[in-house]
C-alpha cells in the first residue's frame, strides 16, 4: 500500500474526511493508490530569483499527471538572499525543518523540490533527506546576461567590483547607479558561479536532478521541458522506492566535491553539503573537501574565478561536459534519481566552446579546490578559495587589524593605511551575528583603494557570497562567539597565512588572553523566537551550521491520526 493510502484507503470516518476535503476537482480514482506527489515550491515575490517557479511548477504538475500521478502544490518557506535581514542563512534550517515536517505530516508519496536562490535548494534537500521520501530537485536556473556599456555584467561579482571602484574614485556614483537597471536582465538566479549556480551544479553531481538539467537558464524553454520530465520521473521514483538515502552515499558527496572544484564553485557549498550529509548520517567532514578537491583542476572560466557567465556555460556543454574531463576522479558507483549512474551520462557530453569549458589538458588552474586551513587561529578549521584569491597573497605575513563587529568595521575600515595588514573581523559566525552572514568579503580601506590596492588578506568567522572574490579566509571555527581564539586576537598580532601548507596562525599565545570585551558585547543575544532557538542549538561551520537536534534524519510517517 502506498504511503498516501494510509490516509485515503478505507471506509471509516477518517478516510472519509481525508478524501472528501480533497474532492475539489479531483476524480474518485485519484485516491485509488496512484502516487501523490508534492511540488514543494519556493516561489515568492520576496525571493525575486524564484518568482518564476510557479510557472515551472505547472510543467512539473503536467508531467506528474501524464505519468499517472496526482500533483499537489505545496508552498514552502522561501528565502530571498538579497532581501532578508540579518541574513537568509539564519533561516535555512527553519526552512529545512518546515519542509521536513510538512512532508511527514501530509499524504504524499514523493516530492519534487523547486529551488533556485542560494539557500532554497540546500534547505529543500535537508528537509527531504530527513523524511527520506522519493525526491528530486528542479533548479530554477540562472538569469540571462545583462550588459552595461556593451560589457557583460556578472550579478553579484560586478556589484562588489563596481562598488569598490566608486570608493576608489575611478567610477562615478551616477554611473554605478545606472548599471543597476542593466544587471538583472531576466527571471532566474545569479548568472555567476555564485552559491545558487553552485548548488544547482553540485545537486546534479550528487545525483539529485535529471542529469543535464543544472545551469539551464531560467527563461529557456528547455527548463520547462526538463521540469515536465522531472514530474514524470517523480512517479516512477515512487514506484521504484528510490529515496535520497539510496542516491546520496559518501561517494556521491565526494563526486560533488570534485564537481565543486572543477567549476570553481562557492565556499558556501561546504556548509550546505556538510548539513545535507548530516541529515542522512553520511560520514562527511571538512577535510574531505581538501583531500578530494584540492588537486582538481579548475576547468570553467566563469565569474568570479574567470570571465564568462552561466548562459555561456550552458551553451558550451554544461556540467556534464565539465565532468567528462574529470571522469577519472569520479566514483562510478553512485546512481542518480533516474536509477542510472552519473558517469553513464558523460560519454556523449561534449565541450562546444573551450574558452568557457577548458579541456583537462589546458585548465584555468591546475589545482583549484577549496583549501581547509588549521592552526591556533582556527583549531576546527577555516576555508579559502584559491581560485578566487590573489596568488601572491596565499602566502602572507602581516599585522592584524581587528574589528569586533560589522558595525566596528564599517566605522573604522577607512582608517587602515597599511596594505600589508591582515584584516580580521569577528562576531559574524552562526551564533555571533546570528546566522553567519555573507560579510566576509568586506570592503577594502578607501586610502588603499586610492593607491591601487584591490585585494588584502581578510579573515573572519563569516561567510561570503559565492559571487565574491579575493584572498578571503572564511568559516573560522570555532567562531568568536563560541569561545574560539578569534575572540582573543589583538590589533598588531602577527598573522601568518600559508595556504600551500594549510596553516593559519597567530604568533602569540592566545590561550592566556581573555576574550575581547568589545567583541563579547556585540555578540547576538536573542531572547525569543527562532533566533533564540537557533543560537542555543546551532552547530559550528565545520559541522554544517545545522541545528544539533536535526542531524541524523527522522521517521518518515506521523504516528497518530488527526481526528
Amino acid at each position: 500500500m502506498s504511503r498516501s493510502q494510509a490516509w485515503y484507503a478505507g471506509d471509516d470516518r477518517n478516510a472519509y474526511i481525508h478524501r472528501a476535503w480533497m474532492r475539489r476537482g479531483l476524480p474518485r480514482d485519484a485516491f485509488d493508490g496512484r502516487p501523490h506527489i508534492a511540488i514543494a515550491n519556493t516561489a515568492s515575490d520576496l525571493t525575486p530569483c524564484n518568482a518564476h517557479l510557479t510557472e515551472v511548477a505547472k510543467s512539473v504538475a503536467d508531467g506528474i499527471w501524464a505519468a499517472g500521478g496526482v500533483p499537489l502544490h505545496l508552498p514552502v518557506v522561501s528565502l530571498g538572499e538579497t532581501l532578508m535581514r540579518p541574513t537568509a542563512m539564519l533561516f535555512r534550517n527553519l526552512a529545512a525543518m518546515a519542509t521536513e515536517e510538512l512532508l511527514r505530516a501530509n499524504p504524499v508519496d514523493g516530492v519534487v523540490l523547486l529551488g533556485g536562490c542560494d539557500k532554497t535548494i540546500p534547505a529543500l534537500l535537508m528537509g527531504a533527506c530527513s523524511v527520506d521520501l522519493p525526491a528530486l530537485v528542479v533548479p530554477g536556473g540562472p538569469m540571462l546576461t545583462g550588459h552595461f556599456r556593451g560589457v557583460p555584467l556578472g550579478c553579484g561579482t560586478d556589484v562588489w567590483r563596481l562598488s569598490e571602484e566608486v570608493r576608489a574614485g575611478t567610477l562615478s556614483r551616477a554611473d554605478f547607479l545606472r548599471s543597476e537597471s542593466s544587471m538583472i536582465r531576466s527571471r532566474g538566479h545569479c548568472n555567476t558561479m555564485g552559491t545558487a549556480s553552485t548548488m544547482a551544479c553540485v545537486t546534479e553531481a550528487l545525483g539529485m536532478t535529471i542529469p543535464g538539467f543544472a545551469g539551464t537558464p531560467a527563461p529557456d524553454s528547455g527548463l520547462l521541458e526538463m521540469a515536465h520530465q522531472s514530474g514524470r520521473l517523480s512517479v516512477s521514483m515512487v514506484e521504484a522506492d528510490r529515496r535520497p538515502s539510496t542516491v546520496l552515499t559518501r561517494e556521491s558527496f565526494l563526486n560533488a566535491i570534485v564537481a565543486l572544484a572543477a567549476i570553481g564553485g562557492s565556499t558556501n557549498a561546504v556548509v550546505h553539503l556538510l548539513a545535507i550529509a548530516g541529515r542522512l548520517g553520511v560520514p562527511l567532514e571538512l577535510e574531505d573537501f581538501d583531500r578530494t578537491g584540492s588537486g582538481v583542476p579548475l576547468l570553467v572560466d566563469l565569474q568570479p574565478a574567470g570571465k564568462h557567465l552561466m548562459d555561456d556555460l550552458h551553451r558550451a556543454g554544461g556540467l556534464l561536459a565539465v565532468l567528462r574531463e574529470v571522469a577519472d576522479l569520479l566514483s562510478p558507483d553512485p546512481v542518480t534519481v533516474t536509477g542510472t549512474p552519473l558517469v553513464a551520462y558523460l560519454d556523449t557530453a561534449t565541450i562546444w566552446d573551450e574558452s568557457v569549458i577548458r579541456p583537462r589538458s589546458a585548465p584555468l588552474r591546475e589545482s583549484a579546490g577549496i583549501a581547509v586551513l588549521r592552526g591556533n587561529l582556527a583549531p576546527s578549521g577555516a576555508v579559502v578559495k584559491p581560485a578566487a584569491a590573489t596568488p601572491e597573497l596565499l602566502t602572507h605575513r602581516g599585522p592584524a587589524v581587528v574589528f569586533d563587529s560589522i558595525e566596528d568595521l564599517n566605522a573604522r575600515i577607512d582608517t587602515v593605511d597599511d596594505e600589508n595588514a591582515v584584516l580580521v573581523l569577528r562576531g559574524c559566525g552562526p551564533k555571533g551575528y546570528p546566522g553567519m552572514p555573507e560579510v566576509g568579503n568586506f570592503p577594502l580601506p578607501a586610502p588603499l583603494l586610492a593607491k591601487g590596492v584591490r585585494d588584502m588578506v581578510r579573515i573572519s568567522d563569516a561567510r561570503m557570497s559565492g559571487t565574491a572574490y579575493g584572498t578571503v579566509v572564511l568559516h573560522v571555527a570555532p567562531e568568536a562567539a563560541a569561545g574560539g581564539p578569534l575572540g582573543r586576537v589583538r590589533t598588531g598580532d602577527m598573522v601568518v597565512l600559508d595556504v600551500p601548507n594549510r596553516r593559519l596562525e597567530v604568533a602569540a599565545d592566545l590561550s592566556a588572553r581573555p576574550v575581547s570585551p568589545e567583541a563579547s558585547a556585540a555578540f547576538a543575544a536573542p531572547e525569543r523566537g527562532w533566533q533564540r532557538l537557533y543560537v542555543d542549538h546551532v552547530l559550528q561551520a565545520d559541522r554544517g551550521v545545522d541545528l544539533d537536534f536535526l542531524t541524523g534524519g527522522g521517521p518518515a510517517d506521523p504516528t497518530r491520526e488527526s481526528h
